[in-house]
């Protein structure tokens, strides 16, 4: 999905940043995309679990740019087994989530007026659970491991109202885009077994990469997206979060788990 949006926001003219997991392919892709649409497509190497990578992809573009009117997170991860960092927490939460609570926050003083932030979020979002261990590793089993990525989703969802509130008096709008069960990478368990069966028979029923990105460039592009903020969108139609995560405590609960993780990590905002 990251480069069908990345196509449809250079195609409207936008100087685009595609920050991506380093790989030596993706410069040429930047390179395709960028002739392609008449656009121009920059590749930075971004590694959502690392905060040095954090530090430097933002610092680089402190360097060259003087505002940023669009942010788009997209990444995404899901392991099929128990995968860590520094061998203490969850692999999956700290790219889904706290790799981009970072990567927001260090960004936000580029942010100009009018700028936009679209979150990728999930339905799966309905699944998750916030508390107090869920950034820590968990079982080795890729029910907990899908689990986690509910969780992330759950977590980014709350981060996006949170923003949304926050960035209120500068007319930032902030949305979360929803693409539904995308035939991406994504979706596998590194089974032979499952992994070729979901080929056969679920993946083609599942959406294109490009019709799952609809919705995050719609409400990225489309002018009118610009005046709302704090919804949530499904097919470019925005659609009411479930009642009872808006009225959880969880969300407080995430404010302070993240607040706790920074100063462990002893990162600066």
């Amino acid at each position: 999905m990251g480069r069908e949006i990345t196509k449809a926001v250079a195609k409207a003219g936008y100087l685009t940043i595609m920050a991506c997991y380093p790989n030596k392919k993706l410069e040429s892709i930047c390179h395709e995309m960028s002739y392609k649409t008449k656009g121009e497509v920059i590749y930075g190497d971004l590694d959502l679990a690392d905060v040095d990578s954090i530090d430097r992809f933002v610092a680089s573009v402190k360097e060259k740019f003087n505002q940023v009117d669009l942010l788009i997170n997209n990444a995404g991860t899901l392991y099929p087994k128990n995968k860590t960092l520094d061998e203490k927490w969850d692999y999956t939460i700290m790219v889904n989530y706290f790799g981009h609570y970072l990567l927001t926050q260090k960004l936000l003083p580029l942010l100009n007026e009018n700028a936009r932030i679209v979150t990728v979020c999930s339905l799966t979002y309905r699944y998750g659970k916030i508390y107090s261990q869920m950034f820590d590793c968990g079982r080795n089993s890729w029910v907990q491991q899908v689990r986690n990525y509910s969780n992330s989703k759950l977590a980014l969802l709350y981060f996006s109202l949170d923003l949304a509130e926050q960035l209120k008096e500068k007319n930032i709008a902030v949305n979360c885009s929803d693409p539904g069960i995308v035939g991406t990478k994504i979706i596998a368990m590194n089974n032979w077994l499952f992994d070729k069966f979901c080929a056969v028979f679920v993946r083609p029923f599942m959406k294109s990469p490009k019709n799952g990105a609809k919705t995050a460039i719609y409400l990225a592009l489309n002018e009118e997206m610009g005046k709302i903020s704090g919804g949530y969108f499904k097919n470019s139609k925005q659609i009411p979060v479930i009642s009872r995560f808006l009225q959880s405590n969880e969300r407080e609960l995430l404010r302070e788990l993240t607040a706790n993780l920074i100063h462990e990590k002893n990162i600066s905002l």
